[in-house]
């Protein structure tokens, strides 16, 4: 099936502020909230299901010039669309 990316985020932040958006998140699936994801303009609302796939995978590329290597920590959840109604990162 293809994939069509409808929001996407990437900026440098410092842990405690990635620990807070986490964080929010996290609240927002347990109590059953929604949620809005906005950026530059660009917003997406989710209705995440009471049951969803989640799966974390961690991966390490290494640079061809010997560099260190970089971590990247992946945290998926996913859900069929029919479960669903439906710039700085801002959560509401």
């Amino acid at each position: 099936m293809p994939e069509e990316t409808i929001f996407e985020f990437e900026r440098s932040m410092g842990t405690a502020e990635v620990a807070e958006y986490l964080r929010t998140v996290a609240d927002r699936l347990e109590s059953g909230e929604e949620f809005t994801l906005e950026s530059g303009g660009e917003s997406v609302t989710l209705r995440p299901p009471g049951r969803m796939e989640f799966e974390v995978e961690v991966e390490r590329e290494t640079s061809k010039s010997g560099g260190p290597a970089e971590i990247e920590v992946e945290f998926e959840l996913e859900w069929d669309e029919a479960d669903d109604d439906d710039g700085s990162l801002t959560i509401e």
